[in-house]
């Protein structure tokens, strides 16, 4: 139905209006509940928010007002502004139509009069179980880790998985339907803080600091012997300029560019050791390549800091996006700065595994830019279930063979030297290609995630995530071969439902999160005061006051909590008592208590 033709709502509000001019009464022509859950399951939802809002209308709700009932009815695929923009259309019709009420709503009272209260936000799925077995050799240590940090399976495999990324993606590509690409992951994982983030990285990649501590030690001694290169260099140097300037027995300048030219290039300094860095900026980041390894990983526990620090900012964001998504696809970063010059750097590859906190993740998600630019769609995403208030001290199972086998293959492929090309720096990986069973099982998956992407299909609503997909499933399975067999050249069909697997996992848990993602902030903290008032209060009454006081940490500020208090008085979950209503023994007049509905 056109939301243009306001002539066409009148099948719709003609009751609405007929009620409304004649009498002041509470309308019981529509029932408020059935419509508002007909809208959140998608069944014909113009057509009920029609209504719903013609309600409002009617009974003299204000603009404002009616868009925060209706904030609670945004359906996957579409943003708050999109749903803002259709609700403010019929509004308009509706008002135009005069439909609209003269009555006002009596300050301090309910404004919505259904039987139940309208849900402030929709019941969202829980993440399916994780395909463990999917990991192939790599479930012993993520297992390992697991029981012994306790903390969830995701967290621990999504380490695993970038930390064998970074150790495997210097040696070689993967073929894909699309043509040669990085075995580079991108994982980000949300989790609160006490998740144990810390203590599962710092297990997985713990072989690869000790590597690059022995590494740096080892290069004291060759700093030591560049050092004294250099001096001797620049004391040759300064000899043939010195008798260039000199007015009696010195040279021509033919004589100097040929002596200069034989001492050679000025001795380069060695390449740093490093291979992991936990919060550059774009420039940081190119000046590692630049001058240290080709091959880096990208962790941090903390991984807000990064997101909301420097390399982030208003003026930085789109750099940084770009750089980030050229560097997984293998394309060449270009770096142009006064006083440096202009460079590319080719063929480097970087592994990232970002932990972030749920408030910091959902506004990533819904960020246009990190959307539209493709760069939340190369990360393989993730937000387990919490088990926080699940573990103890004799639970923790320490498998110490598990954790030593791991250590010692990292090290292993840590000490193999990595192909570089002595002129750009840049790594010359081999191919990992695709068994003719392996690419079968690999167009299937694609296909299939291709019809998905169809209006009202599974993932209609991250379609560039879903279009990376098929590719994520051959840069998993050639991670989890090379983990396996790292002389091999081919993936075989088994790794390749091994990878499809994984990359299932973590498309359903990216459509999931977007889904979640665009819940307005202030619906998703109403709803959790909503949980927390009613774990403590039950249906029993209580003063602003106690919540003010006593109440959640974040929004223990009377302005924060008047305004969601105002969002569940006005969905109908917060009833304001009547003025000398007695709570603890004592009259008060901002008494308040929930609906029956919200007792726990």
């Amino acid at each position: 139905m056109s939301l243009d033709r306001i002539e066409d709502w009148d099948k719709f509000l003609e009751p609405l209006k007929t009620a409304a001019n004649k009498s002041s009464k509470p309308m019981q022509n529509l029932d408020r509940e059935l419509a508002s859950k007909a809208a959140l399951s998608d069944d014909h939802w113009h057509d009920n928010m029609l209504r719903l809002i013609g309600s409002w209308v009617a009974k003299g709700n204000t603009d404002e007002e009616i868009h925060v009932l209706a904030a609670a009815h945004i359906l996957p695929g579409h943003t708050p502004e999109q749903t803002y923009r259709e609700v403010q259309k019929m509004i308009d019709g509706a008002r135009a139509k005069g439909y609209g009420s003269k009555a006002k709503p009596m300050e301090g009272h309910q404004l919505y009069t259904s039987t139940e209260p309208l849900p402030l936000i929709r019941d969202f799925p829980s993440p399916t179980p994780y395909p463990i077995n999917a990991l192939g050799d790599l479930k012993c240590i993520v297992e390992a880790v697991h029981k012994f940090t306790q903390a969830p399976i995701e967290i621990a495999a999504a380490s695993a998985l970038s930390a064998t990324s970074l150790v495997v993606q210097g040696h070689a590509n993967v073929e894909t339907l699309g043509g040669d690409k990085p075995l580079s992951l991108y994982m980000l994982t949300v989790a609160r803080s006490g998740e144990r983030k810390s203590s599962c990285d710092d297990r997985i990649i713990a072989a690869i600091k000790n590597f690059e501590k022995a590494q740096a030690k080892d290069m004291e001694r060759i700093f030591q012997r560049h050092k004294n290169q250099h001096e001797i260099y620049q004391a040759e140097r300064s000899k043939i300029t010195a008798l260039l300037k000199a007015k009696r027995g010195g040279i021509t300048r033919q004589e100097a560019e040929r002596q200069l030219e034989l001492l050679g290039a000025e001795p380069n300094l060695p390449p740093s050791t490093d291979r992991i860095v936990t919060e550059p900026t774009f420039e940081g980041l190119t000046k590692m390549f630049k001058d240290g390894q080709p091959s880096l990983g990208l962790f941090s526990d903390e991984g807000g800091q990064f997101l909301g620090g420097h390399a982030m900012n208003a003026d930085n964001k789109q750099k940084t996006l770009a750089a980030l998504n050229d560097l997984w696809g293998g394309n060449s970063i270009r770096r142009t700065r006064q006083g440096d010059g202009a460079y590319q750097l080719h063929d480097r590859r970087l592994a990232i595994h970002l932990m972030v906190q749920p408030s910091v993740a959902h506004q990533l998600l819904s960020d246009p830019l990190a959307v539209d630019t493709g760069f939340l769609a190369r990360f393989l995403i993730s937000e387990p279930i919490s088990t926080i208030g699940t573990r103890s001290h004799r639970g923790s199972i320490l498998h110490s063979q598990s954790i030593q086998d791991f250590y010692n293959c990292q090290q292993a492929l840590l000490e193999r030297e990595m192909p570089v090309n002595p002129d750009t720096g840049g790594l010359e990986p081999r191919l990992l290609k695709l068994s003719s069973e392996a690419r079968e099982v690999l167009i299937e998956f694609a296909d299939e995630v291709e019809r998905q992407q169809l209006k009202g299909g599974e993932y209609d609503a991250i379609t560039g995530t879903a279009s990376k997909s098929a590719e994520q499933a051959a840069r998993l399975a050639g991670v989890l071969t090379l983990w396996r067999n790292f002389q091999t050249d081919v993936i075989d069909a088994s790794e390749m439902h091994h990878g499809i697997e994984l990359a299932k996992y973590y498309l359903n848990e990216a459509k999931r999160l977007v889904e979640v993602a665009i819940v307005s902030l202030d619906l998703q903290a109403a709803d959790n005061l909503l949980k927390w008032i009613s774990e403590r209060h039950g249906n029993t009454c209580f003063l602003f006051s106690d919540i003010l006081q006593n109440g959640p940490n974040a929004i223990r500020d009377s302005k924060r909590l008047k305004s969601l208090f105002a969002v569940l008085t006005e969905h109908g979950w917060l009833i304001k008592m009547p003025t000398g209503t007695i709570v603890n023994g004592k009259s008060c007049n901002t008494a308040y208590r929930l609906a029956e509905l919200a007792e726990v």
